[in-house]
């Protein structure tokens, strides 16, 4: 767990991140790869999920209060996933849907999306040329707590636009493949200059894994901190 400025963040795996400060609990794409096994169930006040691949009914349900509120993007069909889920409408949350440029208040969080998607002309596209992730399939979310912005962009290419929003704390995919990989991730983490950068999405399997450590050592060469939640040593900022 990373704890920075009133804030405790803790990166769960895959694409799960839990964020807690002033009694709030905020859940970002939880579940899928087993990332969950073992973790208490029930704290979640808030449940935000970017897209069809991160989308996972159990993962709800283990992490969100019975009175918490699910976050969804609007392009989220149960009926396009190959796997097993359940609805968000049959999930005993309350569900708000949000597109690509919300900004709402849920609780004591203030949720912003941005667009997440992969540039077709680049190389995070499908041997017949279509984008893993198109445009319009999924968000990323900036989410504030407590005064403290984190953002996790989704799974996404780095976008025109990214790299003017104000972030206090950047959690950026880096596995490549599918996303931004770790040097284009860096650079975007500089362009941000937050206070801090924490990567996830990376090593779940063999497809993203990634150098983390050369990841921060790039990072701090530029002079932005960052730092590994692995579930070792304690990140406390």
């Amino acid at each position: 767990m990373i704890r920075h400025d009133g804030l405790e963040l803790a990166w769960l795996g895959y694409a799960t991140v839990r964020l807690a400060a002033d009694g709030t609990v905020v859940y970002l794409d939880p579940g899928r790869y087993g990332v969950l096994d073992g973790h208490d169930p029930g704290d979640g006040d808030v449940v935000c999920v970017t897209h069809d691949h991160h989308y996972d009914s159990d993962g709800v349900r283990a992490v969100a209060a019975d009175d918490a509120t699910l976050v969804v993007f609007e392009g989220v069909d149960t009926h396009r996933i190959d796997r097993d889920v359940e609805r968000p409408a049959d999930l005993p949350q309350t569900v708000r849907r949000v597109d690509a440029e919300a900004d709402v208040l849920v609780g004591d969080a203030v949720v912003r999306t941005t667009a997440a998607y992969n540039d077709p002309d680049g190389p995070h596209v499908r041997p017949g040329g279509e984008p893993y992730h198109p445009e319009g399939l999924g968000c990323g979310f900036q989410v504030t707590l407590d005064g403290t912005s984190v953002y996790w962009p989704g799974d996404t290419d780095v976008l025109d636009g990214h790299d003017r929003l104000d972030v206090d704390v950047f959690c950026p995919p880096i596995g490549g493949a599918f996303t931004m990989d770790r040097h284009a991730a860096a650079d975007l983490a500089a362009a941000l200059d937050p206070e801090l950068v924490v990567p996830v999405h990376y090593d779940t399997f063999d497809a993203i894994e990634a150098d983390a450590a050369a990841f921060v050592d790039d990072c701090r060469s530029r002079g932005v901190d960052a730092v590994l939640d692995e579930g070792g040593d304690d990140g406390t900022q």
